[in-house]
């Protein structure tokens, strides 16, 4: 293997190595944490600020709550389905601390993608926001779930607020379909019943799953990636040493607009967190002119965003009056940070964006770039305790590029190894060994490095597309295209789309010589969230295939750039 070249490169305080044994879990972090900063700010939203000590409490009560659910022991999956609120570190550190297992999910799903995930993880309990529950109830009965909480938006708000914010979100906005769940408890009742009792300690070790945390691996079928709390715990510990050099304890505050069931928000807020900061929780961040008047509140030091964010902020009035001077770290993360939006962030905010790369199978963390250090087009590199190595076809080692000679001979699969790779895919040992090989996670992803240790990302080896950070496959979508009765077949690719970085195409041979592209948008609506919704539709006589008859995915890509 390449001989750590990278090392040489590393910003002055972060070291070859971390200790990615410091503690024995998750809970065990968190213990600390609360202890050391209780009377500090923990997080912030909608008008409402937790101390770390009441964010002790109420996740200790909402473990204890868990606990003494008939049922429910050790390891078992709760699934969490809201976006950034309050109630979300209450229930993930609750969920957590009872020494069961996170399963994270996108509240948007359509009720096919929701079912396939609890089926799959066999979550016993949910926790979800009463906006989505009749997309639960299609579900519930088909799924192994046996307890749903269901919360309402402003439920951890004082009074009156949460009275007026549920009323307005529900009779006013009309923002909660119908639904009807027997036997559901409220969130607030459940914390109730959690503080009437005890919470058992539980013996738990690193190597115990803390996170399923749902991907669509190399094929396109999601699957869990099976985190363990040595790997959530080494790659935040590996994301606080880098960012970190310049931050004080207890007086940071950063802005946390992704979803924190995204395991980019997740595992950098946990970095934040080590330090004692305040995370400023967004429940909406395509609300861009609300978001900048949320940051107008703010001396904030840092954040994390995707391309598009950044771009979309950077094109939204009053973000350039904002204050940046307490502004210290700015991480992009999920796709590429583009050339022109790094520069325009510079001259706005006085600071660079740090691009990051991970994928969900690494916890996610694998490299970034120096902090402060000028846009140059690489992903960066290799965080403490992680090795890189770029690998041929034949899983053979490929040498760094020194800047003579064909790139391509040095173009190969970015393989990753250390502490933060998962433990593998549940319930899935065939789609495991297809990614993991001799202690490697293979990501799919084509790259290079050069002889100072920075990685460039040139291709997919997966045929995934990123919208706006999120992953889209095709397989996915094609299934649910090739549903509609008007359509022989179908290939879907990615193209460039201004706002979200890449949108789905979808190229059809038509059964129905009727079938309109509104037709097929329609349909998808009703299978897919949002973002992996076709937003191009394009009509052929044929698609071109391989001898045995496999549409050829790179042939429509190139026929589109012609």
């Amino acid at each position: 293997m390449t001989d750590r070249i990278w090392l040489k490169s590393y910003p002055a305080g972060v070291p070859a190595e971390i200790d990615a044994d410091q503690f024995d879990s998750i809970a065990d972090l968190l213990d600390g944490l609360f202890g050391k900063f209780a009377d500090k700010p923990a997080v912030h939203n909608l008008g409402r600020t937790l101390s770390y000590a009441e964010l002790e409490r109420l996740s200790r009560d909402f473990a204890a709550f868990l606990q003494a659910l008939p049922g429910m022991g050790k390891g078992d999956r709760v699934a969490i389905m809201s976006p950034n609120l309050l109630q979300y570190p209450v229930a993930l550190f609750g969920v957590l601390r009872a020494g069961m297992t996170v399963v994270n999910v996108n509240p948007l799903y359509t009720p096919r993608e929701l079912e396939h995930q609890l089926k799959d993880s066999g979550a016993k309990a949910i926790v979800v926001i009463e906006n989505f529950a009749s997309v639960l109830q299609q579900v519930l009965g088909k799924t192994p779930v046996e307890h749903v909480i269901t919360t309402r938006v402003g439920d951890l708000l004082p009074v009156p607020k949460r009275w007026l914010v549920n009323f307005v979100i529900k009779r006013v906005k009309k923002m909660v379909p119908a639904w009807r769940i027997d036997g559901a408890i409220g969130f607030r009742e459940a914390l109730a019943r959690g503080a009437a009792t005890s919470l058992r300690p539980v013996e738990m070790t690193r190597e115990d799953i803390a996170f399923l945390q749902y991907t669509g691996g190399t094929t396109g079928v999601s699957k869990g990636a099976m985190l363990t709390h040595r790997n959530f715990l080494a790659n935040v510990e590996q994301t606080s040493t880098w960012i970190s050099a310049s931050f004080r304890e207890g007086a940071e505050i950063v802005i946390a607009p992704l979803p924190m069931y995204h395991i980019f928000c997740l595992t950098s807020t946990l970095a934040f967190m080590k330090w004692g900061s305040l995370i400023v929780l967004i429940t909406n961040p395509r609300d861009l002119p609300g978001l900048v008047a949320e940051l107008r509140r703010w001396k904030f030091s840092g954040m994390t965003a995707v391309n598009t964010l950044f771009n979309g902020l950077l094109n939204t009035p009053g973000f350039d009056g904002l204050d940046f001077s307490a502004l210290k770290v700015a991480v992009g993360g999920g796709a590429a940070v583009q050339k022109s939006v790094a520069e325009r962030w510079r001259q706005v905010t006085g600071r660079y964006i740090t691009e990051a790369y991970g994928l969900t199978e690494a916890s996610p963390g694998v490299c970034a770039n120096p902090m402060e250090s000028p846009w140059n087009g690489t992903i960066g590199l290799p965080f403490s305790s992680t090795d890189v190595s770029i690998r041929d076809d034949g899983f053979g080692e490929l040498p760094a590029w020194t800047g003579a000679g064909d790139i391509e001979k040095h173009t190969g699969e970015i393989c990753v190894r250390g502490p933060q790779v998962m433990k593998g895919y549940w319930m899935s040992p065939g789609e495991t060994a297809k990614v993991l090989q001799d202690g490697w996670l293979k990501t799919g992803d084509v790259g290079y490095m050069n002889a100072e240790g920075y990685i460039t990302l040139t291709d997919r080896k997966k045929e995934m597309i990123l919208v706006s950070g999120f992953k889209v496959f095709p397989n996915e979508i094609e299934a649910v295209v090739a549903m509609h009765p008007g359509v022989l077949e179908c290939g879907v690719v990615g193209v460039p789309d201004e706002k979200s970085g890449e949108a789905v195409k979808v190229v059809i041979v038509r059964k129905d010589a009727g079938l309109t592209a509104e037709a097929v948008i329609e349909h998808c609506k009703t299978l897919l969230t949002g973002y992996k919704v076709p937003r191009h539709v394009e009509f052929r006589d044929n698609l071109p295939k391989s001898p045995i008859g496999k549409v050829l995915r790179r042939e429509l890509r190139a026929a589109r750039k012609a």
